[in-house]
This record gives C-alpha cells, structure tokens and sequence, in this order.
C-alpha cells in the first residue's frame, strides 16, 4: 500500500495534464494568457473542493519559474505571513523581477487583521499573492484586498473530466498500474465524487485498498466502502444540501430536537458554520418574518457571534439560535408578498411611477410637477394619511397578506382601520 495519496501521486506536473476549467486554461483562456504574456496579478481562485486550485497555483510557479511558498489559513497567521513577506523582500534580488508567490489555501479563514497584514506586500510587488477559496470572496475577503486582486471561478468537474482523471490514475501511476484494476461501474463513483476530483480519487483508492485482491471495482465494492469509512456527510456533493435541507425543515416544522439533531450532524461532518447561520438569517425571514421579527435579529447576531468565536464553542451559539427559531411562530407572509410583487412586475412591466411619487430635486422638476399632490404622513394624526402608493393599473392589488399569528393578526387590524376597503383586509 503506498502511502502517499493517490490525488497527490497524480497531480498534474504540466499544464497538459490538467484536466478541466476550459474557460480558464482553454485556447484563449484567460490563464492561459496570463502565463503566455508572463504578466502575473495577485488572484482568488473561487471553486468548489477538488477543482485544480491548489495543483493550479503550483503550476503558475512552475510556468514562470517563481518560487512559490505555501501556507494554510487554518494553521497559519499574521507571523507567518510577516516571515514569509520579510523573506522574500530580502531574497528579491536573487529573484530578479520574478516575484515570489505566496499561495494562501483556503484564504476565507483569515481573519481581517490577518488579511491586512497582507495589503502592502500585495500593493508594493514584494509577492504575488495567489489566495484559494470555497466560499464567495465578496462575503470573506476585505473590499481592500480584493480590490488588489483577479477573481477566477473554478467550476466542478464534469463527468468525462472525472472519468479522464480516474482513466489517466489507472494508466500512469506505478501502483495502481501494477493491479490492473477495471472499473465497472464509472457513474456512481463520479456521482459521489460530486465534482470533485481528489474526494473521487480517495474513494477510488480506498475501494482498492479495502479490496485487494478485486480487479474490478463496482457498485457494491463502492457502496461497502464509503459506508464503512463514513462517508455520511459531503460539504460539496448531494448529500450536502439534503442534511442542510433536513435542517431547515426541521426548524420550520417547529421541532427543536430535529433541528439540533441536524445542525450536529453538519458540525460532526466538518459544514462551515457561515453556511449553518446564513441559511438561519434567510429562514429567520422566509418561514418566522413578521411574526416575531426578533428571530432576524437574533439569526443576524448569531452569524456575527459565530465571526468572532469560532469553533467549538459556535455549537453554543448556534443551538440557542436554532431552538429559538424552530420555537418561534411561524409566517412566510414576507417571501409570499415579494414573490407576488415580482410575478405581478413581470406580467405588467415597468410601469409609470404616479407623479405626486416622484422626487423632485431640481427647480425644472418641480415645473413639471413632480412630487406635486404627495401628502408628508408625518403631518397628520397617527402619522398616516390615505394616498395612491401604487401605479394606477395595479392599484386594488394585494401583495401582503397578513399570517394567522398573534403578531400579524394586530397587523391586520392596523391595516384594515387605516385602508379601510381599498385592500380588503
């Protein structure tokens, strides 16, 4: 048995054994360019697990011929970058103008001022930083160091790049090659990989491993396998989105133990815990909203808790927020009246704002009588006064739709005393 992973006696030494990212790496392909021209940005590679980012970047140092260091956000901080910033400042001219390139994996982990440290070094061409990510570099990279920096988004693996991958495994590595090995049954073993090339490659070695005297890998090999080794949760593939599905349900069919049952199984199996609280933040709206708007605010403070905490104590926090939210009453009344606004806006177009609406910050506009007729609410009792907020097509439609909760019900009252029967509430 060799000790080395597969993924990683297979990794491509040359852009030709690469496999994937077309658009990238393709005849006119941006990268492809970049290395031709020899003109190299700091840049995010923005993919899921098991696409090329990490085999990419070596690449990239190996095409130019740049020295290339390599840190992890996980194990690594604001030392390390320093150590590596002051060595390769120092070391520059035995670089000549080839830049070294720092490749950060997995840069979302980094705190900000962890990412600051970063900045200078980036502006000023001490290194060319290559950073990887799973997460969208919008919500987990700093506006300033994004800034310095060209995203490329990597794509999953597409079924005959897969099979390409695991064919070129059983030709060109010496162990693999010695077995003979046949594959039978090629599509549960890309369905499982979920588009990524090394979690493919692991389950295929641990098949063969687990197997050794089998020549032929199929289903019921594959299957016995993966259950075995517990292979239950997948942050990338299928199973993925059915648990974080079960969570959500689970909270909002109202049952705590569900919902926490969920929630450890995706912190046992390793889900980023941003993902956990940003699905809480959208379900505080779409299934409670209105009827406790509280649980908004509580899903929003949970996702900055969890920012600064971290693992494990997030767990914690975490609990309290979904028991909170699988208790609280339930309404979908927001997500029903932004999805009838937008169906109605697709069916009528852009239709004409009413002119008493309409801003009128210039002496010419108010000529032509924009914002003449509008009544200021704050100048009448109870703040309220009776006026045309909707074009004059549309104006008896009805988008909100008050829930059956205590909350909603008092505004239901409130609407029915002020509009009295214009909506019909």
């Amino acid at each position: 048995m060799n000790t080395i992973p597969l993924a990683e006696r297979i990794r491509p030494k040359s852009l030709d054994q690469f496999y994937g990212q077309t658009h990238l790496l393709g005849k006119n392909g941006v990268i492809r360019n970049i290395i031709k021209n020899n003109s190299y940005p700091s840049m995010i590679f923005w993919g899921p697990p098991g696409t090329g980012k990490t085999t990419l970047a070596n690449l990239l140092a190996n095409e130019s011929k740049r020295p290339i260091y390599k840190i992890s956000a996980i194990n690594s901080g604001v030392k390390e970058i320093r150590d590596i910033i002051n060595k390769a400042n120092s070391s520059s001219g035995l670089f000549s103008n080839k830049t070294p390139i720092l490749f950060i994996d997995e840069i979302h982990r980094f705190s900000k001022s962890q990412q600051d440290s970063l900045l200078s070094a980036v502006e000023k061409g001490i290194i060319t930083l290559i950073g990887a990510t799973t997460e969208n570099p919008s919500f987990e990279v700093i506006s300033a160091l994004l800034s310095r920096c060209q995203i490329y988004i990597l794509n999953p693996l597409s079924k005959d790049e897969l099979e390409s991958i695991f064919n070129s495994a059983l030709k060109k590595d010496s162990f693999l090659k010695k077995k003979n090995i046949k594959i039978k049954d090629k599509d549960l073993l890309i369905e499982l990989s979920g588009g990524d090339a090394r979690k493919m490659l692991s389950i295929l070695e641990l098949v063969i491993n687990n197997n050794p005297n089998k020549k032929i890998i199929t289903n019921n090999l594959i299957m016995d396998c993966i259950q075995k080794k517990n292979y239950i949760f997948d942050k990338s593939g299928e199973y993925h989105y059915d648990i974080i599905s079960a969570f959500i349900k689970s909270i909002r069919g109202s049952d705590p133990n569900g919902s926490v049952y969920w929630l450890a199984r995706m912190i046992e199996g390793g889900e980023d815990i941003k993902f956990i609280a940003r699905r809480m933040i959208i379900l505080a709206s779409e299934d409670i909203g209105l009827a406790n708007p509280n649980a908004l605010v509580l899903a929003n403070s949970t996702f900055q808790s969890i920012s600064v905490v971290g693992l494990p104590e997030s767990r914690i926090i975490l609990s309290q927020c979904a028991i909170y939210l699988a208790t609280s009453p339930k309404s979908n009344s927001a997500y029903n009246a932004i999805n009838n606004a937008e169906e109605n806006i697709k069916k009528t177009g852009n239709l004409p704002i009413p002119i008493h609406l309409k801003n009128a910050p210039t002496k010419l506009m108010k000529e032509l009588n924009y914002g003449k007729g509008y009544l200021y609410p704050h100048d009448f009792n109870n703040n309220f006064i009776k006026q045309e907020f909707l074009p004059d097509e549309i104006n008896k439609n009805i988008f909100y739709k008050p829930g059956k909760n205590i909350k909603e019900s008092k505004i239901e009252e409130w609407l029915k005393i002020n509009w009295k029967n214009k909506y019909n509430y």
